[in-house]
């Protein structure tokens, strides 16, 4: 909207930050990379950065480019330059920003109109797919088209895709990689043949004029001489080439990130560039910001605690934050007999969190998984608890929020300023049955009224922002709203997966599901994808401003087996939340002298997470129905060596070593004979007779050479 604080002077904007934040906006010139952790006020630096730069005479406006990750977050950085007095700074996101440059060099660079982006590329990868005589189910459908995302994003073409992939661990569903690669080449020529591109080609397409077309990216480079990057822990490898060309050489970029919330990196996301900055602009300023203004005291040691590990150092260049709030309520850690029983204490405790007078806009529900989320609603509902589910319909989508911006926009045009701006909201919003008292009903009823009343109280905040604001100033401000999906709070609790509340806070947060094989993801293998879960539980901690709830159940369903336990990202809180915080309790003696501790056999699937009823069940560690989680050309590998020793030796195959316990060696790929001790069904004599062999076909070794190597057999 047009309405805006007035430029400030540039002493008016340093005098509104901190020591570091200060450090970041008194520098607008040169390279700089800013490390800062949660609730640090890294937007607040970057906007006076910005600001400053302006009213120093160090930024002409128009050449200045702004770069985050999200249209919500792009549209509140626009807000905050506004308040801040500062026009004409582009904030927008890598897609906008790539598309708006596509559209415009686009009759230059290649003649014609941009072609038209695809919304959803499911259907043109479902078409690839059946051409290779392959049908592909919904999630399966899903999967492969992050697959093929995750292929563009890292520069991969279908000849370099299956060596790259096998090296990140990437398991396409229902397909080898070869397979793989031959449906991104079949889907780029389905795309062809309809004329259309998808999301990464906009900035493929970028890079590939800006490469090719060098007096175009000089245009570009002479529009935009300085450049901010938010959540710079998020670039993928083409974002980098992008902003690389963008810059061309030059360094008047400053970069902000938290190594500590990467929590993308199966999209392709590497906090690498942001960890390397300075060595690619030697030279550069380097800012730590580490007073965090959101949480409490006890919040804080609790998240920073969940980052060191067993010696107190911190984990991946994370940031320790320091707390600027007094007081607070230490953190809470409840055990509950099982899901749903999670699921009603949760709606429980909100539901005398809004006796209190806690407002339910100010209380979030968060997940690691979408799964969990229809217990949570329907106890939320049984309780008559309003809520909403972020990532489900968006607010301006809602039927009753389009007809209402249509009315408002009608009664701008009649606007005499008789009426107090909520007032006359109210009376317009009054033709769609508004009234203030809320509805004794709940469901659709109740979700209706909370819409129009989110407009209402927007347009108080409006007024009290901006006294002098009228119905078209709301009308603008709710315009920039809809182009950048930046929705009004809406009165109802929150209920949100990890992922999704990345950005957001709350004065309580109820983080729900804190057992291992949900915290961490049983899927999760391997330290990196480990260590990212846990980041995504950091992230759920520091959501948090006063107050937050850690909960687990200790079975799936009422009456099952107590089999699981509280996530391992909490043993380091043990201080805090007490024993029952560590996922392995500590031992009360010693082992024997000489005995050697070997890990338990799991008791539930690493799949499903049902109980594992038989040995060879718990051998293995899963289901016998659910799919292998092993890599089997390894397995393949081992039982053709066993077939081959057993031979040699004229005993059954199982003397030498189980189905399940190859299985598990197939899984745990061990390099050495101390992890190969490790595995169950691995004992002292097997190991002594058997662990260069498995070690060798582990590590790729043709199987029936290395059987006939070890009987001391002549090779052919």
């Amino acid at each position: 909207m047009s309405i805006s604080a007035g430029p400030q002077s540039a002493d008016d904007i340093l005098d509104a930050l901190d020591p570091e934040q200060r450090e970041v906006a008194a520098n607008p010139s040169g390279p700089m990379v800013v490390l800062a952790g949660a609730g640090t006020g890294k937007t607040r630096a970057i906007t006076h950065r910005i600001a400053y730069g302006v009213a120093s005479g160090a930024y002409q406006p128009q050449r200045v480019l702004a770069v985050t990750f999200t249209a919500r977050a792009a549209g509140e950085m626009r807000t905050r330059l506004r308040d801040l007095g500062v026009a004409g700074v582009q904030a927008r996101t890598f897609h906008s920003a790539a598309l708006r440059q596509l559209h415009y060099f686009w009759p230059s660079a290649i003649g014609g109109a941009a072609p038209e982006i695809m919304s959803y590329k499911g259907p043109a990868v479902a078409e690839a797919a059946s051409r290779m005589g392959m049908r592909l189910d919904r999630s399966e459908l899903r999967d492969v088209s992050a697959e093929v995302e995750w292929s563009k994003v890292s520069l991969l073409t279908p000849e370099t895709y299956p060596a790259a992939a096998r090296r990140a661990r990437r398991e396409p569903p229902g397909m080898d990689h070869t397979a793989m690669a031959r449906l991104i080449s079949t889907y780029e020529d389905v795309k062809g043949e309809r004329g259309v591109i998808d999301f990464e080609d906009v900035l493929l397409l970028t890079v590939g004029i800006l490469e090719e077309r060098d007096d175009i990216a000089r245009t570009v480079r002479d529009q935009y001489r300085h450049f901010v990057v938010d959540e710079y822990q998020d670039v993928n490898a083409l974002q980098q080439r992008l902003l690389d060309l963008w810059l061309g050489g030059r360094g008047d970029i400053c970069v902000v990130g938290d190594p500590a919330q990467t929590i993308y990196s199966f999209t392709g996301a590497t906090p690498e560039h942001l960890l390397r900055f300075t060595q690619h602009h030697p030279g550069a300023q380097q800012v730590r910001l580490v007073r965090n203004y959101r949480s409490t005291p006890p919040v804080l040691t609790l998240a920073n605690r969940m980052l060191t590990d067993g010696t107190g150092q911190r984990r991946g260049g994370s940031v320790e934050l320091v707390p600027q709030r007094e007081g607070g309520i230490p953190p809470s850690l409840t055990a509950l007999d099982d899901d749903p029983a999670e699921a009603s204490w949760v709606a429980g405790k909100i539901k005398e969190l809004a006796a209190q007078g806690r407002p339910l806009s100010e209380i979030a529900v968060l997940f690691r998984t979408n799964g969990q989320s229809e217990a949570l609603e329907s106890a939320l509902a049984d309780a008559d608890v309003p809520y909403l589910v972020k990532g489900g319909e968006r607010f301006f989508s809602r039927k009753e929020v389009r007809e209402a911006v249509l009315l408002l926009r009608g009664a701008a045009r009649q606007d005499d300023g008789s009426k107090e701006l909520p007032a006359l909201v109210g009376d317009v919003l009054g033709g769609l049955g508004w009234h203030e008292d809320p509805p004794a009903s709940t469901g659709a009823v109740r979700s209706r009224w909370e819409s129009l009343k989110a407009l209402v109280d927007l347009s108080a905040r409006l007024v009290a922002a901006t006294p002098e604001a009228r119905l078209p100033d709301l009308v603008r401000d709710l315009d920039e709203r809809i182009a950048s999906q930046h929705a009004p709070d809406v009165e109802g609790v929150t209920l949100a997966s990890l992922h999704a509340a990345k950005g957001l806070e709350w004065d309580v947060v109820f983080l729900a599901g804190c057992s291992d094989g949900l915290l961490p993801i049983m899927m999760a293998e391997g330290v990196d994808e480990i260590e990212e879960e846990r980041r995504l539980m950091y992230v759920g901690v520091t959501r948090a401003r006063e107050v937050l709830h850690l909960s687990w159940a200790r079975a799936r369903t009422p009456g099952a087996r107590a089999s699981r336990r509280v996530s391992r990202f909490l043993d380091q809180t043990a201080g805090i939340l007490g024993e029952g915080a560590r996922s392995t309790p500590k031992r009360s003696s010693s082992p024997k002298a000489g005995g050697r501790l070997k890990p338990s056999r799991p008791k539930v699937c690493k799949v499903c997470g049902n109980d594992l009823s038989t040995a060879t069940e718990r051998a293995s560690g899963r289901c016998p129905d659910c799919p292998p989680t092993y890599d089997e050309a390894t397995f393949e590998r081992l039982r053709s060596w066993r077939l081959a020793v057993s031979r040699a030796a004229s005993v059954p195959a199982f003397v030498v070593f189980t189905d399940a316990t190859l299985e598990a060696i197939a899984e745990a790929e061990p390099a050495h004979q101390r992890d190969l001790s490790a595995i169950s069904g691995v004992g002292p004599r097997k190991l002594s007779l058997y662990a260069d062999q498995v070690l060798a076909v582990v590590g790729g070794a043709d199987p029936d050479e290395v059987a006939e190597a070890a009987a001391g057999e002549p090779e052919d």
